[in-house]
Order: structure tokens, then C-alpha cells, then sequence
């Protein structure tokens, strides 16, 4: 028995020139990791048949699977599949399923005559599978060279999942593949390096079996241990084993011992204890309530928010007293702690987040540089407020902020649970 890897390789000039992000390539690496299967590369190209070509007869050798989307469109500059026809010596033919599939979806879903232009995505090389395309009209296609499985798919997020159900059972199908194992603590408030001193003899005595990925990212530092193997329940107890450790050395520091988001793990607190919560946000301008319901079934806890970015808004929807603005500013303990108040008031939730600051890049003070931003959460009967200080760039500064409130959010909870 052995390791089973893939390649993957997304094809389109707008991936080349930033047009477009490739979140094709991160999805498919998750799915593979779920049943066994190791990526070995991830390789953007744009729409150059050479490139194309050379890239293919790299991976092949290197890897049994080469996962490739995009360029399956109808138009010229869409040029995958008559290459994909040509490198495996094939001809091209109508494919009778994906001829119906595309007079379906022309005549009956959109309602619109199916041109010359639309009947050529019925055509694959004859030399490949053909997987019908329940989202759209370019089929999926599936090649076979020198011990090599090619998978060709639509570019298309929303078609390449709906294919990727199809691929995942036949490459299942195809392999004897191992347990792949990860497991993952999240940590707040230290460093990475900081996290490398306390854990340094740890992972100096871990087996070679398994491996320790630190994963830094908007003041949190995720810890991640991963492992394979063919036999499921001793790769589980060799891991678990070492987890433990792990779990021990940085438990003043961990948020969650599992792969979650910070809004996630909020969200599950606040749904333990059956309360509600909202947001007033000056600076990051409903990001933070963005994160929060970006986590399915968030409609349970969350209430609302209010965008308060003037001071009119500050006034009028929170009730900040003109005194506190024209005194203090916008961008201090007391502001936030106003907004907090007026906004627990006002939505009757249990409890709130109230932010602001300057974000940059302009704005800044000698006592208030950009960066500085003040947090508030808490219920009617308990507040805490708290400075920041971040030291990036405007949009990273929002994020980092978003998160970090999130936290503070967090770590209040906590204190009354």
C-alpha cells in the first residue's frame, strides 16, 4: 500500500493577472484531504497550449491524479478541451448526454433558443469519460495515460462542486487510500514564535509520523498536528496521544481544540447559553457583523447591527452625547461605551460589540495614530473596554479588528460562564 497524490491545475489568464482569485484549487485540495488523498502541487497557468502541455507531462509524472478547471467554455479563447483531445491522441464527438443536457438547459431552464455556439459543449474527445454536468453545460471529463488519472472540469466554483460529487466516489473507487489526519488548537493572545519556545521540546520528541504546522494569522496562531496512515484506529491513537500533550502545554492560551473560526466558536457559546447579541461599528463597517453571519444558523443569536460611521449616526441612533464626541472623540473609551449602551437599548439584545478607530491610511493624531481603536462589549448590567493597536494596512487593520473584537467578545463570556 501507498501514498496516493494529485496535482492540481487551474487554467485562465484572469487567474495569471489577478482578475479573478482561484478558490477552485483550495476547495479541491480540501475535499481530496478528506478521503486519503495528498496534494502534491497546486499550478495556476494561463490559456497557452505549450504551457498547458509541459505542465501536464510534469504532474503526470509525479502524481496518479492531475485535477484540471477551467477553459471548457464555447468560445475561442477556451482551449482545454481540444488540447486535452490532442495530448491523448483523440477526435472529438458529440456526446449524447451532454447534448440533452444542453437542449435542457437552454430550451426548458433559460428559456432561449440553443445556438451552434452552445451545441459545441456537448463535444469531448472520445477518448475520455464524460461526467454530466448537473449545474451548467460543460461536461466534466476524465483521461487515462500511463498510470495517470486526468480529471478535466469546468472553471465555474458553483459546476466544478456539483462534478467534484462524481469524482470523489470514483477515485474512492479507484484506490486503496490511507486515513489522513489532522487535528488543530486554536490560540489568542501569543505570539508564534512565543508558542514555539513553550512547545520547543514537544515538537523536538514528536514521532516522524507526525507533523507540527504553525498557521498564524490576525493575532491568532492556529497549532496544527497531521498524520496518515492505512490503519485507521492506531493513526488515530498515535495523534491523539500527542494532541493531548499539546493541549496541556498551551491551554492558557487556546480558544478551541478544533479546526473553528473565531465566530464560530462565539457562536456556539452564545447558543449554549440561548442569548443574543449585536453590533454598532464605526471603523470596520460591518465586518464584524459579516464575520459573525458567515456562520450558518447565526440568525438564532444575532439581532442586527447598526453602521455608526458619522458622528450623526453616533448621536442620533446610539445616543453618544454630543459632550462625549466633542470631548473625547469618536475614537475613545468612552464613545464605545456609549455606543454600547445605546445599542443594547436600542436592539434589547443580551449582549453588544461596539467599535471604534482609525483604520487608516489617513486620519491619525499624535495621541491617536492610525491603528488606535477601541472595543466595547458586554450586557446592560457589565461592560469592558478595551485599546488596540494595530500596524497594518487599512483593509488588514479592519479585519485584524473585526477578530480581535470577536475575542474580547469571547473572553467576556467566559468570565460569566
Amino acid at each position: 500500500m501507498k501514498n496516493i497524490y494529485a496535482s492540481i491545475i487551474t487554467i485562465g489568464d484572469e487567474l495569471l493577472i489577478g482578475q479573478v482569485i482561484d478558490t477552485n484549487s483550495a476547495w479541491i485540495a480540501q475535499q481530496l484531504n478528506k478521503i486519503g488523498i495528498a496534494v502534491r502541487n497546486r499550478v495556476a497557468i494561463g490559456d497557452d497550449a505549450d504551457e498547458i502541455k509541459n505542465t501536464l507531462n510534469f504532474e503526470r509524472k509525479n502524481t496518479e491524479v492531475v485535477l484540471i478547471t477551467g477553459g471548457l467554455g464555447p468560445t475561442n479563447d477556451d482551449i482545454t478541451k481540444e488540447l486535452l483531445c490532442d495530448y491523448f491522441s483523440g477526435k472529438m464527438i458529440v456526446d449524447k448526454g451532454a447534448l440533452e443536457n444542453v437542449k435542457y438547459l437552454f430550451e426548458k431552464v433559460y428559456n432561449k433558443p440553443v445556438s451552434d455556439i452552445n451545441l459545441k459543449q456537448a463535444e469531448v474527445p472520445d477518448v475520455c469519460e464524460v461526467i454530466q454536468n448537473k449545474r451548467g453545460s460543460a461536461p466534466g471529463m476524465i483521461f487515462h495515460k500511463e498510470g495517470t488519472i486526468f480529471i478535466s472540469m469546468p472553471g465555474v466554483p458553483y459546476e466544478m462542486m456539483g462534478i467534484m460529487e462524481d469524482v470523489i466516489p470514483y477515485l474512492q473507487q479507484k484506490f486503496q487510500l490511507p486515513v489522513i489526519l489532522h487535528k488543530t488548537i486554536l490560540t489568542a493572545g501569543i505570539g508564534e514564535s512565543a508558542l514555539a519556545e513553550i512547545i520547543k521540546d514537544f515538537e523536538d520528541n514528536l514521532p516522524k509520523e507526525i507533523r507540527l504546522a504553525y498557521l498564524p494569522n490576525y493575532g491568532m496562531v492556529r497549532l496544527r498536528l497531521s498524520t496518515s496512515g492505512f490503519n485507521k484506529i492506531k493513526t488515530e491513537q498515535a495523534i491523539s496521544e500527542q494532541f493531548l500533550q499539546l493541549k496541556n502545554l498551551v491551554k492558557d492560551y487556546m480558544v478551541v481544540d478544533d479546526d473553528e473560526t473565531m465566530q464560530q466558536v462565539l457562536g456556539k457559546m452564545l447558543l449554549r447559553n440561548k442569548k443574543t447579541i449585536s453590533t454598532a461599528e464605526s471603523c470596520t463597517g460591518g465586518s464584524i457583523a459579516s464575520l459573525i453571519t458567515s456562520v450558518p444558523g447565526s440568525s438564532a443569536y444575532f439581532e442586527g447591527s447598526i453602521v455608526s460611521y458619522s458622528y450623526e449616526i453616533k448621536e442620533t441612533l446610539l445616543g453618544v452625547k454630543k459632550e462625549t464626541l466633542e470631548k473625547y472623540g469618536a475614537v475613545s473609551e468612552e464613545t464605545v461605551r456609549e455606543m454600547l449602551s445605546g445599542l443594547l437599548a436600542k436592539m434589547k439584545t443580551d449582549y453588544g460589540i461596539a467599535v471604534s478607530g482609525i483604520m487608516g491610511p489617513g486620519g491619525g493624531m499624535p495621541d491617536k495614530p492610525v491603528g488606535t481603536v477601541w472595543v466595547a462589549v458586554g450586557s446592560k448590567e457589565k461592560q469592558v473596554a478595551k485599546k488596540f493597536k494595530q500596524r497594518f494596512a487599512r483593509a488588514k487593520n479592519i479585519e485584524v479588528t473585526a477578530v480581535m473584537a470577536l475575542n474580547l467578545m469571547r473572553t467576556f463570556l467566559m468570565s460569566g460562564e
